[in-house]
């Protein structure tokens, strides 16, 4: 059954790539961005014209979902039926630097999103969560029962208690509502302060990387085709409120990942060691077994498949 879907953060890595994705499952798309200065404008409209620009069944809305009065005005105007809140400050490490700003978007603005369901009768939530909720849990792979206690970042601590408000909406007005945990994404349109994004164009600039750490770390890295293809999955099932991991399930070391950027450029990368930085965990790893099962999802694309068409696309874009 088709749904008139509400998006928030829709011109972003994410967000453009799940917009479009949902039109060509049949659905009308009302799209939220509010441009944020955390990278360019620019990067954002190129986001949106690889598509949605003049799509039919596409809105985009320029808004803040901090601003009451505005969602409370698209609700009024667009009649969403169903909800995929992808907006948020992302990052790690300038969350440390303005706790108060993640705060006041992740949280905050969730709890508008949230309210808005509740008073316009939405059908279902699925919100974007990180797997930066798990901290450095001792155990691998991460399971979604596992406690979530111990965040080490403010942008980890914002993400869980997004997912605590999800819980209490639910349990207070059985709203059906998914939690998804995703595992650093990866592909065409990533973010640019994102390790892949920095290395690929600093590597073609002749610039030195900076590894953090002694290459050790490891990330769970999931390529955005199927990040999207599992967000779907979601969207079409569920009916109570369930957290899922969306991971690769394949994790990889710091020194393996600038292995495969450098055959995939075939270059070699310039590295400068640096310590580790407060925040950042050593290992991720998604246990897929309650998403393989109950979402049928499984990943498909490998690292150096990705890293192939995230190089291809970077060398399109305009520099």
């Amino acid at each position: 059954m088709a749904s008139h879907v509400l998006i928030t953060g829709a011109a972003g890595f994410i967000g453009s790539h799940l917009c479009e994705r949902m039109i060509d499952l049949g659905h009308s798309v009302v799209g939220i961005d509010n441009f944020s200065d955390f990278y360019s404008r620019e990067a954002k409209h190129q986001n949106l014209s690889a598509r949605l620009n003049g799509e039919q069944n596409f809105e985009l809305v320029e808004a803040d979902i901090r601003d009451q009065q505005a969602i409370q005005g698209i609700f009024a105007a667009q009649h969403p039926t169903a909800i995929v809140h992808l907006a948020a400050m992302a990052g790690v490490r300038p969350s440390i630097e303005d706790p108060a700003l993640y705060a006041d978007v992740n949280v905050n603005g969730t709890v508008n999103l949230l309210d808005a369901a509740v008073a316009n009768g939405v059908d279902k939530v699925v919100f974007a969560s990180s797997s930066s909720v798990y901290g450095n849990n001792k155990k691998v792979p991460f399971a979604e029962n596992d406690p979530v206690d111990y965040p080490i970042s403010p942008y980890a601590a914002t993400k869980r208690a997004g997912e605590l408000l999800c819980h209490s909406y639910w349990h207070l007005h059985k709203i059906p509502i998914a939690c998804l945990r995703f595992f650093t994404v990866f592909g065409p349109r990533q973010r640019p302060d994102l390790a892949m994004s920095k290395f690929f164009r600093l590597i073609d600039q002749g610039k030195p990387i900076e590894l953090f750490g002694d290459g050790t770390t490891s990330r769970d890295y999931t390529y955005i085709d199927d990040i999207i293809e599992g967000v779907c999955a979601a969207f079409e099932s569920i009916d109570r409120f369930r957290i899922y991991n969306l991971g690769g399930n394949r994790p990889v070391t710091l020194k393996d990942l600038i292995a495969g950027i450098e055959k995939t450029m075939q270059r070699q990368a310039n590295t400068v060691q640096k310590p580790m930085q407060p925040g950042d965990v050593d290992h991720t790893f998604a246990d897929l077994t309650r998403s393989g099962e109950e979402l049928d999802y499984q990943p498909q694309t490998s690292l150096l498949e990705g890293l192939k068409n995230q190089w291809h696309w970077y060398q399109n874009q305009p520099k």
